[in-house]
């Protein structure tokens, strides 16, 4: 029997790199029956939304989903339509694993990192207050009033919630997917000498968990900007990582500079009751239908997608299939050529075909 799993292409590069990733699924003999949804700036004229009900509906239903990457404007209009998926359906699990390819250009080699990070609070929550409105102005007053602390009275402000139940699940899946993948340890990453009530909290939860896998999985615990430090000296030190929303979102993009950037960076999101797949990088509108762009971020989230189905023996056909294309460097993108103006570099769907003749 088919899989049922929503298709959402996404807009700029994004319907480019879901075709050609879409064709290397199917390339893999699991039988997948595709629905497909359009969210993004392009579909906004027409639904007055770049995030149609439709849209969470089809991923509600089937439980499962690709999904290309979004543009979403900065400072101003519609929040991130990936924040709003991630919020709506409960996704709350953050996976970013950061693997060396041979044939990447890295200064590292042999890296082998998985970031997972909350994805439902801490200051993503999207709790702000406008600077001059004055609901602002009455919040500043009550926080003066509670912590004797001043705030300037032209400041916007952020709310960071970061609650025992939402940080007791995240730090339980870093250590389920530890033990379930083999990995040997986790690394709780905080400001918790800083802030004492909400990295504070993270870090008392996460020493609670670890208990109940000592001698399975080691732990240990790291302030987030020793640990940039230490993955940019000495990353072969680390395995999985666990941290706050945040946090997680920008030390997963230093993980993926160690192993060639963000065209080599999948990501998956994953709740309690259904999971969506995309890459970690953004949607690049300026090489929109150009047939231009690297899939493999794509790819290698749909080879997420496949292990999450326990489609192990497809994942693994498809993870081979564009490291060995990678490798050798031919039928490659123009980004993944050593000379980024290389004349012998193919486009998207050529990639694809390659991928597809090495299965």
């Amino acid at each position: 029997m088919a899989y049922k799993i929503t298709l959402i292409p996404g807009d700029g590069i994004g319907p480019e790199i879901s075709e050609a990733t879409k064709r290397c699924v199917d390339a893999t003999g699991v039988k997948i029956d595709w629905e497909i949804v359009h969210a993004g700036v392009d579909i906004m004229e027409k639904e007055g939304t770049p995030l149609p009900q439709k849209v969470i509906d089809s991923v509600r239903k089937n439980k499962i989903a690709l999904k290309g990457p979004i543009t979403t404007p900065i400072g101003k209009g519609f929040r991130s339509v990936n924040v709003a998926l991630r919020k709506e359906l409960d996704l709350y699990a953050c996976v970013r694993p950061c693997k060396s390819y041979k044939g990447v250009r890295s200064k590292y080699e042999n890296i082998d990192l998985v970031i997972v990070r909350e994805n439902t609070e801490d200051l993503y929550a999207g709790i702000e207050f406008e600077e001059g409105k004055e609901e602002t102005q009455k919040l500043i007053s009550e926080i003066e009033k509670a912590s004797k602390k001043s705030i300037r009275k032209d400041s916007g402000v952020s709310i960071k919630p970061i609650s025992v139940s939402g940080t007791k699940r995240i730090v339980k899946y870093a250590f389920d997917y530890a033990v379930k993948n083999k990995r040997k340890k986790v690394t709780a990453v905080t400001k918790a000498n800083i802030m004492k009530y909400t990295d504070g909290l993270f870090l008392a939860v996460a020493k609670q968990v670890a208990k109940d896998y000592e001698g399975k999985i080691e732990y240990q615990e790291v302030l987030v900007d020793n640990m940039c430090m230490q993955l940019v000296q000495k990353p072969e030190l680390y395995d999985v990582l666990v941290l706050p929303n945040l946090y997680g979102d920008i030390l997963s993009d230093l993980c993926a500079g160690l192993v060639g950037g963000l065209g080599v960076a999948p990501g998956a999101n994953i709740g309690e009751d259904c999971a969506l797949f995309e890459p970690t990088h953004g949607s690049a509108p300026k090489y929109k239908g150009q047939n231009k762009v690297n899939p493999a971020a794509q790819m290698l989230s749909a080879v997420l997608m496949l292990r999450y189905l326990e489609e192990n023996a497809a994942a693994d056909k498809l993870e081979n299939a564009i490291a060995s294309v990678i490798a050798e460097g031919k039928d490659v993108t123009y980004d993944m050529k050593p000379d980024r103006n290389d004349p012998t570099a193919v486009g998207t769907s050529q990639m694809a075909d390659a991928i597809i003749m090495k299965m």
